[in-house]
């Protein structure tokens, strides 16, 4: 063990996860690539928890911090702030959301708490659809509106949460329907769970769940799901922490999966928008967010460096399309790993869309979940010189695969070639 990791184990919580027997403090990064403290160099798949969005050490991004940095670093929301509004500006415009205003946080956890005391507070009900195998935040409210027992340490929670069917294709009661079927089985479920409870403000879903393994439902199940929801006046929050910017390929969010029935009500994002900086966010209506009747500020929300650094990061994914990207890239690389996986038992399913993409292990033979066996790829992988994340809901266990947006075809199969290794030592 590390001096590094004694001293870490000291003094920060024990479950502050580490990945891997031997955790590597990593140093420093450019392009597709980090190194650790002992020289190695490794192909990024996961970066941090799809956060670095574009590449490590964006010269754009790194330019823009220090210019700001040199300026001011710190003036609060109480002062105007040029930054801040430029890029609430381009979000609102890119959202879809009409009228949209944009409250900026410092993450994706508290994006959501935002958008959980909006909505409650516009509908006055403090009631809240979730979706089963969900994950939200670790925040006191949006822990307890996540459907994953694995992340939800309480069941204590300042609001009561009802789960829906549907984020989950291919398990459960409704695994077997066609997709078709399997819609109409889950809208008919979530008509069935109105019928016996008081009005609920908002319904909040990740279009693809992220922390859950990467499952998503048909296209169109939220569409669905909106008419319903309409109906019964309540509001759709589309989670889009892990989905947004492009990341899918096919689409710049997750929601225009679902989009016959319009744009969300409210949309929260974070992470890949900063490439690494703090930003998180909530994109609403304006009679949404202009509910609010008492004071309220963000000491670091929307800072000037990290706006600038976010604006930099924004203009950079657009101007080189790497949505695009993502979906030719991502396209090449899931092929490339479904034929992988058809030649390994432990493997159940490959999914995903653009750069965001899921290997499901399971005991061979069986759909039991095998956390053993997603460990041992993680650490062969490492070996190799790849970093991967791993997720899952209920009894299952998921290799995370989510590289920078901006990953090349090359850079695709050598990860793909470090992968049919590690999945091969299974």
């Amino acid at each position: 063990m590390s001096e590094l990791h004694d001293r870490h184990r000291a003094v920060l919580p024990d479950w502050l996860a580490l990945y891997y027997q031997d955790p590597i403090e990593i140093t420093h990064g450019e392009g597709r690539h980090v190194w650790d403290a002992d020289g190695n160099r490794y192909l990024d798949f996961f970066g941090g928890i799809l956060t670095t969005m574009t590449a490590h050490a964006l010269p754009e991004v790194t330019k823009a911090v220090s210019e700001q940095a040199g300026r001011i670093i710190h003036s609060s929301t109480l002062y105007l702030n040029r930054p801040m509004v430029e890029l609430a500006e381009r979000i609102a415009g890119l959202s879809g959301i009409p009228d949209a205003r944009v409250f900026f946080t410092t993450s994706g956890t508290e994006a959501n708490d935002t958008a959980l005391m909006l909505a409650t507070a516009y509908r006055g009900s403090n009631q809240i659809l979730a979706m089963r195998n969900s994950y939200h935040g670790r925040s006191f409210s949006t822990v307890s509106i996540t459907g994953n027992r694995g992340w939800s340490p309480t069941g204590l929670s300042p609001l009561q949460t009802l789960y829906v069917h549907g984020a989950v294709r291919d398990r459960g009661p409704y695994a077997g329907l066609t997709d078709e079927r399997f819609i109409e089985a889950c809208v008919g479920d979530l008509e069935d769970l109105l019928g016996h409870v008081r009005t609920p403000a908002a319904l909040i879903a990740e279009p693809v769940q992220g922390v859950g393994g990467f499952t998503a439902p048909p296209d169109g199940l939220y569409a669905a799901f909106r008419e319903v929801l309409d109906r019964h006046g309540i509001l759709w929050i589309s989670d889009e922490v892990q989905t947004g910017w492009g990341r899918t390929g096919e689409h710049f969010w997750g929601w225009q999966a679902h989009a016959e029935n319009g744009p969300p009500d409210i949309l929260t994002f974070a992470k890949g928008i900063g490439n690494g900086m703090s930003i998180g966010g909530v994109v609403a209506r304006a009679d949404i967010i202009n509910t609010l009747d008492a004071n309220s500020i963000s000491t670091f929300g929307g800072s000037p460096v990290t706006m600038a650094a976010g604006l930099a990061n924004l203009s950079y994914l657009l101007e080189h399309d790497l949505q695009g990207n993502a979906r030719r890239v991502g396209g090449l690389l899931i092929e490339r790993l479904r034929a992988i996986g058809a030649r390994v038992d432990a493997v159940r399913d490959v999914r995903g869309r653009g750069l965001m993409i899921g290997i499901e292990l399971t005991e061979p033979g069986t759909s039991d979940a095998a956390p053993g066996k997603a460990a041992a790829v993680l650490e062969a992988a490492r070996e190799g010189g790849l970093l991967i994340g791993k997720g899952g809901g209920h009894n299952t266990s998921v290799l995370r695969i989510a590289p920078p947006l901006s990953l090349t075809v090359a850079e695709a199969e050598e990860g793909a070639a470090i992968l049919e290794q590690a999945l091969g030592a299974l």
